[in-house]
This record gives structure tokens, C-alpha cells and sequence, in this order.
């Protein structure tokens, strides 16, 4: 038992908030419970754990890479490939990225992270690569979800892996989510750009069978046009619907360039989207319309996507982002909204009702963020000044499934400088 006291203020979710005291037991939000370990929350905002709906973890080994920054996807795609293959993608390699991908996104308020795992080279030992990234997670503590991802890679081989993957690490589990709702499993294609309607068709076969959540990507400009010149004038969401890809157990990230008519189609389909500013803004893929799919009825989460486009995996920051960017292409977005996206939204898009709020049985993820310094000074609304004040701010803890991952700053299960150093010499192999 875990009891968060004297918070200034608690969000509980978007909606609603109150002062006081938090409670937890056995994994989940409690109410009015005594006893167990007090964590003094005075100055502090209490939050959800944050969800980072769409991830590339893998990228955290490959950022800033020349040659990758505000170029044409045609331009990035060979060039974060030949950074793969010079590395020789492989499970130590997947586990170090791994850890260093998911410790800086609990460090900074990400207790759930969706990983679209894209790369896949010929040969390699696709189970190792997927046990090794949920180890990675698991030793410290932080929740995934594992997308087994596929970019150009052949259908049938991709079938034999899913179900390899599936029987290595979730043998019994239901809707797959494992019983202690730590490691989730879902499948999907990078997109239209890359796969053909082979490739969906299979993964929405596996998807069946297992009960698994779908995610691909989709309408980034490249992705447009791409669709466009190789199948006689489609757009994306036109392939997606003919193949079965509109549907509401599927999530589709970017959705930068929509039209009004998509978006209407996209709400009537019942699918969730994933909202990637840090990723589209600073690359020049697009900016999504983010007001106006909500204002549809589409539940919108947030992601940082991967290292090799977006340098930071802060999902707080990008929260802010997508506050700053939205006037550009619609009506503003609130704080507190946004927020929402972060957490719930984002949690909704891996069908996890539990994730995202802190409603009486709630998993018992969250975030007690510090409030009292001097960048907060001068605020009048602190749960709308976590995005607005101090854009590089880090909880003080964190806490997932009841346990303390993050106190103080510092990762409860890891060396911060061991996790760096591991990869450092990981990446040392191939400089």
C-alpha cells in the first residue's frame, strides 16, 4: 500500500480534480484506505502516469544522426537504414536501446510506452529482439506494449514471428495483455508506403486470432504521395478502408494531412489516432488536426515517436508541442485537454481502460510533480502550468502498478550512467 499525501492538487483525469491525499493498494487506486508507505506530495501535482502511444525504441541508439533532420522520408528512410545495418540489429543491441528508451521516458512521467518495432533484418531472431525489449521494461519497471511492427518484410515470415513471439511471451494471456497488465502485444505494418495488402491482411489475420490490437501509420505527406503514385491516385485511408484497416480495434499515428472528408469517415469507423508533433513538426512531415478530429468523436492519444526523428523521448514536452502548434492548423487546444491525450486518450488507443486516470480501480500509475520552484512561480494554474512553465520538467516520482520506479529523481531499478554506458559500448562495436 502506497499513500500520496498533501498534494496541491490531484488530477484524477482530464475532467476532474481535487486536493488531498491518494491512495493505493495491491496495484490499483483505493478508496479512503490507511496505513502503508506515506509519500509526502506538499507542493507537488499529482497525475496519471503518462501514456506514450507510439514509440520506435530501437531509435534511441540513433539520434542526431547526420543526414536525418528536416529531409524528405524518401531521404531518411535509407539513411536510418544503412545506420542499422552498420550496427547489426540484434537482442543485446534491441536491449539497450530498450532500457535507455523506456528509463528516459519514466524519467520523465511514462509509465506506459508503445513500441512500433519497424526493423527486422533477414535472419535475425525476431523472438530474442521482442523478449529482450520486454526485459528491458520489465527490470525497470515501466509498462509496453509491443508492436510487432513490419517494414517490407515478407508476409509469411512475419506470421511465423507473431506467432512465435506470441507463444514465447504470452502463452495464457487473454486480448494480449499478460495477467499483470505489465507487457501487451499488438502487430502492425509501417504503412501503406512501405506494405502491400498482403502484409495488412496477414497481420489482420494474427490480430484475430490472438485478440491482439492493430496500429500502422498513416497520411505523413510522404505517405500520401507514395499511395498516390503507386496505386493509381489512392490516398492512404482509401487502401486502409478497402483492406479492413478502418476499424475501431486499429490505432493509426500521424494523420497529418486529412481532409474533412477522412476525417468524417475516420469518426464513423470507430479508430483511434496518435498525435506525433515532436516527430512531423521539426521533419516537416505535416502538423495532424488535432481539434478537429476530436471535435468528430476521434479519441486522439499523444507519442514521441522514434530517436531518429524526434531526439527526445519527453512526451511531456511534445504535450506542450502540440499546445504551441495547434492555432496553426485549427482551433487551440486547453491544457488539461492535451493532458488527457497524454494519458487516457492514449491509453484508450491500446484498448487499456484502466491506464490514464486515477478513478477508483484504476491502475495505480502516476506522477507526483514538484510545483514549487521557481519556474512554476507566478502560476496561476498549476496542472495547466506543467505544460506551460518549465518545458524540460521531470516528475520527482513516479509510480507504477503501486510501486515507486522513480524517487526523487532517480530510477529506483537502474544506474542511469550504467544504462548509457551499456549501449555506449553496445554502439562502440560498429564505430
Amino acid at each position: 500500500m502506497l499513500r500520496i499525501t498533501g498534494a496541491t492538487r490531484i488530477m484524477i483525469d482530464s475532467q476532474t480534480e481535487r486536493t488531498g491525499d491518494l491512495t493505493t493498494s495491491d496495484g490499483v487506486v483505493v478508496d479512503g484506505a490507511i496505513g502503508g508507505e506515506r509519500l509526502d506530495a506538499t507542493g507537488c501535482v499529482v497525475t496519471p502516469g503518462l501514456v506514450n502511444a507510439h514509440h520506435h525504441l530501437l531509435q534511441s541508439a540513433f539520434r542526431t544522426l547526420p543526414g536525418t533532420r528536416g529531409v524528405e522520408m524518401s531521404v531518411w528512410l535509407p539513411t536510418m537504414a544503412a545506420a542499422y545495418a552498420r550496427a547489426g540489429v540484434d537482442d543485446d543491441l534491441a536491449h539497450a536501446a530498450a532500457a535507455v528508451g523506456v528509463a528516459e521516458g519514466l524519467l520523465s512521467g511514462v509509465t506506459t510506452v508503445a513500441d512500433h518495432h519497424l526493423t527486422w533484418p533477414t535472419g535475425a531472431d525476431t523472438v530474442a529482439i521482442a523478449s529482450a525489449t520486454a526485459e528491458a521494461a520489465a527490470s525497470l519497471g515501466g509498462r509496453l506494449a509491443f508492436v510487432r511492427g513490419a517494414a517490407r518484410d515478407d508476409p509469411q515470415e512475419v506470421a511465423a514471428s507473431v506467432v512465435a513471439i506470441v507463444d514465447a511471451l504470452m502463452p495464457t494471456s487473454r486480448g494480449g495483455v499478460s495477467d499483470d497488465g505489465m507487457l501487451q502485444l499488438a502487430v502492425g505494418p509501417a504503412g501503406v508506403h512501405s506494405d502491400g495488402k498482403e502484409t495488412f491482411d496477414v497481420f489482420a489475420e494474427l490480430a484475430h486470432r490472438f485478440g491482439l490490437r492493430r496500429r500502422t501509420q498513416a497520411n505523413e505527406q510522404v505517405d500520401v504521395r507514395v499511395a498516390q503514385e503507386q496505386y493509381a491516385g489512392a490516398r492512404p485511408l482509401d487502401l486502409l478502408e478497402r483492406w479492413g484497416w478502418l476499424a475501431p480495434d486499429v490505432t493509426l499515428a500521424h494523420l497529418c494531412e486529412v481532409t474533412d472528408e477522412e476525417i468524417a469517415r475516420l469518426a464513423r469507423s470507430g479508430v483511434t489516432a496518435t498525435h506525433a508533433p515532436g516527430c512531423d513538426l521539426p521533419m516537416g512531415w505535416g502538423i495532424a488536426p488535432v481539434a478537429k478530429l476530436r471535435a468528430a468523436g476521434i479519441r486522439v492519444g499523444l507519442g514521441t515517436s522514434g530517436g531518429g526523428s524526434n531526439d527526445a523521448g519527453h512526451l511531456l514536452a511534445d504535450a506542450r508541442l502540440a499546445m504551441q502548434v495547434a492555432p496553426l492548423v485549427g482551433p487551440p487546444l486547453a491544457a488539461r485537454e492535451v493532458l488527457g491525450m497524454a494519458s487516457e486518450e492514449s491509453a484508450a488507443g491500446l484498448g487499456r481502460a484502466e491506464l490514464g486516470h486515477l478513478r477508483i480501480g484504476a491502475a495505480a500509475d502516476l506522477c507526483v510533480w514538484d510545483v514549487s520552484g521557481v519556474a512554476d512561480a507566478g502560476v496561476a494554474d498549476p496542472v495547466a502550468g506543467l505544460l506551460w512553465a518549465n518545458p524540460g520538467r521531470r516528475p520527482r516520482h513516479v509510480v507504477v502498478a503501486g510501486e515507486l520506479v522513480v524517487r526523487d529523481y532517480e530510477l529506483v531499478h537502474a544506474d542511469e550512467r550504467a544504462l548509457v554506458a551499456t549501449l555506449a559500448k553496445r554502439l562502440a562495436r560498429v564505430a
